[in-house]
């Protein structure tokens, strides 16, 4: 028979277990959503994609190919097949097993895996043998992860430091206007945030090529830069663009949960305790106004992640979103599935890491988990 006192010991942990388990339980079903929802991104992007006018195989092979050398390409890319053919064998290779070791000219030298094998020609190999295989580019006649290795980084790049700077100017005007209520400062601040969400990327970076590149000639137009400083200053107006734009929504959440939080008694005990007015906005405040934020930032990464079209094309970044844009202008089918594919994961995947972090941060998402 167990004592009380090992009842009262065991209690914990078997609560501990429960909210470990719960939450395990909430990630697979997460999970689980995920992939169905990339399942459907792809069958619907694959269709439309292979839909679009135009011959795969006269791209591949060039306009004064032979008609032996037009089968000659269907048939080794299974353009030759119905469309839910090519589906699923789309599907079946997107993660397959794969041998090791090879390589050919089209791939970077560092790629690991085998292409000397027509079949894994356009793969990309991981560990344990597995292989990625999107397609081949019909335009580029390149593999498609070999032109996401290439333009993902750059596009993480981008949207790492848009994230930043609205953060920091989202978190500045919120605060401004949530402190200084009923006074210019909030108005001003509000007035900053309607512009930001009124104004366009289209007009927003315009504008800011005009001030910043043209009239104080600080910044480059656009492009990516050539040496370490030349690519940072390029980097600086795009960022901006996304920015400004993005930042109207942050300093609105922040503003209204700040204004919300300051009138709750948790601040009034704190401020009678002794914690100034700064302690008690910074530590108490702001802090608990976080989650709702940082539920918009990871949503925001993935989306950005995923390539920031309209910012890319106005100052020639070279990231998925600009070259997502080429391959519908180039009805290349399989660099188009193969750019929405990574954007939907990039948001998919963004928005699981915030429910685990969300879950790990907030003690409460676990009781309601249980």
């Amino acid at each position: 028979m167990s004592t009380p006192r090992a009842r009262r010991a065991s209690t914990p942990r078997s609560g501990r277990a429960s909210a470990v388990g719960s939450a395990l339980a909430r990630l697979l079903r997460r999970l689980g959503w995920a992939a169905i929802v990339i399942a459907g991104v792809t069958a619907v992007s694959f269709g439309i994609a292979y839909l679009l006018p135009g011959d795969a195989a006269r791209m591949l092979v060039g306009p004064q190919a032979s008609a032996a050398d037009l089968e000659r390409a269907r048939a080794i890319h299974g353009l030759d097949r119905p469309v839910p053919v090519q589906f699923a064998r789309f599907v079946r290779r997107l993660v397959h097993r794969g041998p090791a070791g090879g390589g050919d000219d089209s791939a970077p030298a560092a790629r690991a895996g085998a292409r000397a094998d027509p079949e894994h020609r356009s793969c990309a190999a991981g560990p344990l043998g597995l292989h990625v295989d999107l397609g081949y580019s019909f335009h580029y006649r390149k593999p498609v992860v070999d032109l996401l290795e290439a333009k993902v980084p750059r596009s993480v790049e981008l949207a790492l430091a848009a994230l930043l700077v609205q953060l920091l100017l989202g978190l500045s005007l919120g605060i401004v206007a949530a402190v200084r209520r009923g006074t210019a400062w909030e108005d001003a601040a509000l007035g900053a945030t309607l512009l930001g969400a009124s104004a366009p990327t289209f007009v927003i970076g315009p504008a800011l090529q005009y001030v910043l590149a043209y009239k104080l000639r600080l910044l480059p137009y656009d492009g990516y830069g050539a040496t370490a400083a030349d690519h940072l200053r390029s980097l600086v107006l795009p960022a901006l663009t996304l920015g400004v734009f993005g930042s109207a929504l942050y300093a609105r959440i922040v503003r209204e949960e700040l204004r919300t939080l300051l009138r709750q008694d948790f601040i009034r005990t704190a401020r009678a305790k002794g914690a100034s007015r700064l302690r008690a906005l910074v530590v108490h405040a702001l802090r608990n106004a976080l989650l709702p934020l940082a539920t918009l930032a990871a949503l925001d990464l993935g989306a950005l992640a995923g390539g920031a079209i309209v910012t890319e094309k106005l100052f020639r970044w070279p990231g998925v979103g600009s070259m997502a844009v080429e391959a519908l202008q180039n009805r290349d089918g399989p660099l188009i599935v193969g750019t929405v594919l990574f954007s939907a994961a990039a948001i998919v995947l963004a928005t699981v890491a915030l429910d685990v972090a969300a879950l790990a941060l907030d003690p409460r998402l676990r009781s309601r988990s249980r």
